[in-house]
This record gives C-alpha cells, sequence and structure tokens, in this order.
C-alpha cells in the first residue's frame, strides 16, 4: 500500500528548536509556496546559516530541493545569489522533512528597507542605481542559461547601499528548462522592482522622463522591445544621460 504524502502549510518551529542533529532554530525569516525559512545555528560550530525546509506536499521525492540545490551550485559564482552548502532532513509528524541549508546573508529585505525611507521610496538617482545593481545580477544569471522567476520586494535582500547597492536574491525559481519566456519575465520583473521603489503608482506621475522611459508604463511588449536582455537594460542604465532642470 502506498503511503500517502503528508500535507504541511506551516511548521511553526520555535525558537531552540531542533532541526536534525546539526540545528538549532533561532528564528523564522519567512514563507513561501514551497515552504518556510529559518534562521538557525550549527550546534557544534555556533556558525549560522539560513535552513529552507520544503512542505512535503510542494517536494515529492525531493524532486523541488534537489532541482533547487542544484541550480543554486550552478549559479554559485553569481555573485547576488546565495550559496547553497548542504541537504538535512528531520522528523515532523512521524515524516521525514527535507531542509536545504544555505549561507545566512544579513541585510534587509527590500520590502522592510524602503520602510526606513523618506516617504518610504527611493528618490530616481538611488533607484536606478538599485536597478543596475538587479541587471547586473540578472544578467549573469542568465549568461549561465538560467533565470530567476519570481523578483520582487519580498526576496531581494539590500545588503549594503550609498553610492550603489550590494544585494542577494531569495526564491530562485525552477519552472523546467529556461525558455525565453523565462528571461523575459526576469526583465518585466527587474522594471517592476524599478516601479515599486519608487513608490509605484501614486508617485509615478511626478517622476522625470528619464524614469518614465524606463518603465515604459509597465507595458510587457514596451519594455520588451525596448530591453531584449539584461545586458541591453544594463548598458542603457549605464548610458542614459539625464537632462538638467
Amino acid at each position: 500500500m502506498t503511503r500517502k504524502t503528508l500535507s504541511v502549510d506551516r511548521f511553526k518551529l520555535k525558537p531552540g528548536e531542533r532541526i536534525g542533529d546539526k540545528f538549532k532554530v533561532i528564528e523564522i525569516l519567512g514563507a513561501g509556496w514551497e515552504g518556510e525559512v529559518y534562521l538557525v545555528k550549527e550546534l557544534r560550530t555556533g556558525v549560522v546559516r539560513t535552513a529552507k525546509l520544503f512542505f512535503p506536499q510542494r517536494n515529492p521525492g525531493d524532486k523541488t530541493l534537489k532541482s533547487y540545490a542544484r541550480k543554486l551550485h550552478k549559479l554559485r559564482q553569481c555573485h547576488m545569489v546565495i550559496q547553497y552548502h548542504s541537504l538535512e532532513t528531520f522528523e515532523f509528524l512521524g515524516n521525514p522533512i527535507s531542509v536545504l541549508i544555505s549561507e545566512y546573508v544579513e541585510g534587509e529585505l527590500l520590502s522592510k528597507f524602503l520602510k526606513s525611507q523618506k516617504g518610504k521610496k527611493l528618490n530616481p538617482f538611488q533607484a536606478v542605481h538599485l536597478l543596475h545593481a538587479l541587471s547586473l545580477g540578472i544578467e549573469s544569471i542568465h549568461a549561465t542559461k538560467e533565470y530567476h522567476g519570481d523578483l520582487h520586494l519580498e526576496n531581494i535582500i539590500v545588503q549594503r547601499f550609498g553610492l550603489g547597492f550590494e544585494l542577494k536574491v531569495l526564491d530562485m525559481f525552477n519552472w523546467g528548462k529556461p525558455s525565453k519566456e523565462n528571461y523575459q519575465n526576469d526583465i518585466c520583473d527587474l522594471i517592476r522592482v524599478f516601479y515599486d521603489v519608487l513608490g509605484g503608482a501614486k508617485a509615478y506621475a511626478r517622476h522625470p522622463k528619464e524614469v518614465k522611459a524606463i518603465c515604459c508604463g509597465l507595458k510587457s511588449s514596451l519594455i520588451l522591445k525596448k530591453f531584449r536582455s539584461a545586458s541591453q537594460l544594463r548598458n542603457y542604465l549605464e548610458n542614459m544621460q539625464w537632462q538638467s532642470r
């Protein structure tokens, strides 16, 4: 008789609980469709890591986890991607749960970072620098014939900012073999993030024409006609001219 796969929508692990024999939970960092992410400490060394616990119904036969781990390994030279470390398991309600252990990246989610900024948004100069940093990272990902797949304010970490930004991206999706559409979606997501950090629809009418020329009214057809690749977007930003006012 085939055993039915356990269905889980929350693990609700508390600080101090163990994940297998090696890790102790510090706090939960977030949750998504595939599972939950925790900040954990390695018991023997005290080193802090990140643990992604996969909901078993989203990870049959560890297929999702294995694809995710292989993707991170393939992208290990891309500076904006979290570094994969190892696979662990622990028991939950009598069932083995797979856990992906990766590096812990200090910083703030972009969504939280924006709340601390004046008006809860970036000015055009800052936003262009953030978009440039993101386009560089996505360009390096696309160069490996991979893609991100779900770029938004909740899965970008701001590590440092000033003249430019140092960023990391979370939740690399794996929806099968990369296609032209995957790459195009990443480009449109880059522009959407740019639009959102500038304040979204409420602030759009007041933006300078240089900003609107990048946003293209958020129309995918116009965005993709102007920016056929992340490289083209990055090059556009490096050579754009601001008119004095």
